[in-house]
């Protein structure tokens, strides 16, 4: 990464999503697998609409169609989550919990075929694509295996952290210490470990309370993964392990670190109430202490609570995201949401927000960007100009955005 001047901001985008359609994804599963996955493939139904729509679903993988949503959008990098339905998964990538035993080895191929598709996904863009890889956690060796193929491959995005619901029994909690030769390589390769909203809910069975009890709780557990490291010294032990929060709510970050320092304090002190503890229990620093020195933001479609919350991050911590090609995103509408929350942010500032920090962490040339960023690109003026009115049908991330400005 390297400094550019332009009268235009360059964008990386800290948060969007792509994978294969099946057909795609059987090139590149081992051929021991092949006839299990045309079996599995025969009765599989796709339930999500994104990816059922011809003319949505081709946004994942078509290089044409996303470039021109991307840099009509003024985004000309970015990084890049799973998407789609890899091999013998039983959903939607995101929200589909650790493998059981029975399942593991049929799973672990499926992730290997998206990694090997991710790679060569990026390599027709290397310089505004960083894929990231995945892995699974029930064998610690084989974790470590793919984390090491990973990072021989390029993907410069680094490692999909699986989370661990409360309803998994046959998956380590990761506050387990039998993780830390995972956490130390992840350390010693000097990769970002990821974690993303939306994973990490128990499975709540079919009642027609769910959808409003899962999207009332689907924030505490998409930080339940990071509370649980930070609780269990993970970011002691490796304080160079860098740790990345993507499309959770930023704001709701500041209250819950609040909450962790006086807890912490507390069992340091060696009581809360009638509870006792001891000096095994407690950590050396405060949770606030712990998230600056090792945590990320990737703020997706943030509003301007979002912003706010960067005063309690370290320097150069704070990264925009745009959650393509996710309808809960703000494309088509980025630099007008861009304009909504960031017209008052000085220029130096800016710039490091939209793409200098995520260049830092992912490892993107800003000079190899800069031809792009020149021709799509939202000019400084442009983005200092606030927003004075709504398209005619904005979307939720916009509506988001200008809450307690224009609303």
């Amino acid at each position: 990464m390297t400094a550019t001047t332009s009268s235009r901001y360059t964008i990386i985008s800290a948060d969007t999503h792509a994978g294969a359609n099946h057909e795609t994804y059987r090139e590149y599963l081992d051929s021991e697998y092949l006839d299990d996955f045309d079996a599995w493939r025969a009765k599989y139904k796709n339930p999500w609409k994104d990816l059922r729509d011809t003319d949505l679903r081709v946004r994942s993988w078509d290089d044409d169609r996303r470039d021109a949503d991307q840099l009509s959008d003024g985004i000309v990098g970015e990084v890049i989550f799973p998407n789609t339905v890899p091999p013998f998964y039983p959903g939607f990538v995101l929200f589909a919990g650790p493998p059981k035993p029975e399942d593991y080895a049929h799973r672990r191929a499926g992730i290997k075929a998206h990694n090997r598709w991710m790679v060569d996904f990026c390599s027709r863009k290397p310089a505004q694509r960083a894929g990231i890889g995945q892995i699974f956690l029930n064998d610690i060796d084989h974790a470590i295996d793919d984390v090491k193929w990973i990072k021989e491959q390029g993907l410069r995005g680094g490692v999909l952290l699986p989370t661990v619901a409360p309803d998994v029994t046959w998956v380590k909690p990761l506050y387990d210490p039998v993780y830390d030769p995972l956490w130390a390589t992840i350390e010693e390769l000097e990769i970002p470990l990821n974690l993303h909203a939306g994973t990490g809910s128990p499975n709540y069975g079919k009642y027609a309370s769910v959808p409003m009890i899962m999207i009332t709780e689907v924030g505490f557990y998409g930080s339940r993964a990071f509370v649980h490291m930070l609780l269990s010294g993970v970011f002691e032990r490796f304080p160079r392990l860098k740790f990345v929060m993507t499309e959770g709510s930023a704001a709701a970050i500041p209250p819950m670190l609040e909450h962790l320092d006086q807890v912490i304090a507390n069992v340091r002190k060696g009581e809360i109430g009638e509870l006792k503890y001891t000096a095994e229990n407690a950590l050396a620093r405060s949770a606030t202490e712990y998230f600056q020195q090792n945590v990320w933001v990737g703020a997706s479609f943030p509003g301007p609570a979002d912003w706010e919350a960067r005063k309690v991050m370290g320097p150069d911590r704070f990264m925009w995201g745009s959650d393509y090609p996710h309808d809960e995103g703000t494309p088509p509408y980025s630099k007008e949401n861009l304009r909504a929350v960031f017209h008052e942010v000085g220029e130096a500032e800016l710039r490091d927000i939209l793409a200098g920090n995520a260049a830092k962490l992912y490892d993107f040339d800003l000079d190899a960007l800069a031809p792009l960023a020149d021709q799509y690109g939202p000019t400084i003026d442009e983005i200092a100009t606030p927003l004075t009115d709504l398209p005619t049908a904005p979307n939720a991330a916009l509506l988001k955005a200008v809450r307690g400005t224009l609303m």
